[in-house]
């Protein structure tokens, strides 16, 4: 799935933009806004905008956060600056492009990759032509929604060097080398596009459609290694949607960066990796791997089956590979979904127990396993068989953009609070308890603020709870974490703690 632990962290560097970027520097003229950094971001918006001398207004935008700026910014530029084209593009504006460009303030949507999609659709627009010919764009026109054909993806070792130095000029690279549980000054990196699965949940399906291209493991290298002497990184973050794909190439990389001292996290698949081996396995360790993402989504065979999550990953295959892990010394992360649809209320709630328990033995089998938990929220994967149960339950996106402005359209979009119809507010609080007692018995590591006394008063108070599945109104726990320990949520605000 889709982690949106790589879009909240506070501080990343902006690999999107800088390789959309890459593509039209020394051709177009531009600059960056990081929405992330400015303290108000609209008015350095305004400034560049009323100088007159850019034609274009493109916005990354992921889900959640992210939208709270791109919407009023982009309605803003279209009402003030008619003149000004906005493009959109990122996971939100691909799997909701026809809600985005029925908004009546979005001119196009890059659909997926932009490295030849953004500087052909601005040198079409610069000479009057029409986009039609160009792929991964949707756009509207006379009344209908305008979907181009999907480009293939191209070789990541041919595409252009990512700008730094021109990033540098706009914000120091330094601002985005945040201290982390990995090290003092951690970058974020993203190697590869897509993924070659088909899971019916994830965002990521209906855009990269099963393709993946990764760039070798040698240029993968000289970026990193640029960070490390150029700007003293010492931890790097990978947020690729499958870093570890290709054993060959992992295992490359991890010999490469094996002397230089830092330590690293990336996202994966347990049946993937369950096939890498020992020897890999120890390299990557050695290298600096510390923590690996993990879509584990539920310990039901049958449900997996039915997501298809690969047709290979199992509840066996979980608890021995956790347990494979530890010999290892490196973190799993597994993340789980709960509350999927089902024909009975009392199914939903039975699978959310289930899952529940699992989740407890797999942190008996390791109990160093990190686990993220999620409230299943729809992504709109037409076609498969989990996508159309969800329909048949009444469930519908927004068909207005402002709507999305919502404080639920916001929260669904962390998966906190769905809107599902089958979920009930009784079903939610007993997720969100569970969470709230798992976190207290075993705190997340990523949060390096946590003292060993105050780990063992959140254990201490939610043992009984733990132990007896007792999930139901944890206030006690809630105004710990919140006022005390001021807990950090990694599945939402990322890694960084400062």
């Amino acid at each position: 799935m889709f982690n949106p632990r790589s879009a909240r962290a506070k501080h990343r560097i902006p690999n999107s933009i800088l390789q959309v970027g890459a593509a039209i520097h020394g051709e177009f003229e531009y600059t960056l806004v990081d929405g992330n950094l400015e303290r108000d971001p609209w008015t350095r918006i305004k400034s560049l905008m009323d100088t007159g001398e850019y034609g274009y207004f493109g916005c990354t935008v992921m889900p959640g956060p992210q939208l709270r700026q791109a919407i009023p910014y982009s309605r803003e530029i279209h009402n003030r600056y008619p003149g000004v084209v906005v493009i959109w593009g990122g996971y939100f504006a691909s799997n909701q492009s026809a809600t985005v460009v029925q908004s009546g303030y979005v001119d196009f949507v890059v659909n997926g990759p932009g490295d030849e999609a953004f500087p052909q659709l601005l040198r079409a627009l610069a000479l009057g032509q029409p986009a039609d010919e160009i792929r991964n764009l949707v756009f509207f026109r006379h009344g209908k929604v305008v979907k181009t054909p999907m480009a293939p993806l191209q070789d990541q070792d041919t595409l252009p060097q990512l700008p730094y130095e021109f990033l540098h000029q706009c914000y120091p690279i330094e601002k985005y080398l945040g201290r982390t549980f990995m090290g003092r000054r951690t970058a974020a990196y993203h190697s590869s596009m897509g993924c070659p699965f088909t899971c019916s949940f994830c965002a990521v399906v209906p855009i990269y459609n099963a393709r993946w291209k990764g760039k070798s493991a040698a240029l993968v290298y000289k970026d990193v290694k640029y960070l490390i002497e150029t700007h003293g990184a010492d931890a790097v973050e990978f947020h690729d949607n499958n870093f570890f794909v290709s054993e060959k190439r992992t295992a490359e990389f991890a010999r490469l960066i094996e002397h230089d001292g830092i330590q690293w996290w990336g996202e994966g698949r347990i049946d993937t990796m369950s096939k890498y081996s020992d020897e890999t396995l120890a390299l990557m360790r050695k290298s600096g791997c510390r923590m690996i993402f993990f879509g584990a989504e539920t310990g039901n065979d049958a449900l997996l089956k039915q997501m298809d999550k690969g047709g290979t990953q199992t509840a066996a295959q979980m608890e021995a590979f956790a347990a494979r892990m530890k010999r290892f010394d490196i973190i799993p992360e597994y993340s789980f979904v709960l509350g999927f649809p089902a024909e009975t209320p009392e199914q939903v709630m039975k699978q959310i127990d289930e899952d529940i328990s699992f989740i407890k033995r797999i942190k008996e089998i390791n109990p160093d396993t990190e686990i993220i938990i999620y409230v299943y929220s729809p992504v709109p994967t037409e076609g498969s068989e989990l996508f159309d149960q969800v329909k048949a339950t009444g469930f519908r996106f927004p068909t207005h953009l402002d709507d999305w402005l919502q404080p639920e359209w916001q929260n669904f979009d962390l998966r906190k609070n769905p809107l599902t119809p089958w979920l009930t507010p009784a079903m939610v609080n007993r997720i969100l308890g569970f969470e709230t007692v798992l976190h207290a018995q075993y705190p997340t590591v990523s949060d390096f603020r946590i003292t060993r006394f105050q780990k063992r008063v959140m254990r201490a108070l939610s043992t009984l709870r733990y132990r007896f599945n007792v999930f139901g109104w944890p206030y006690e726990l809630k105004a710990l974490q919140k006022y005390w320990l001021r807990y950090r949520q990694p599945e939402i605000e990322g890694f960084y703690a400062e």
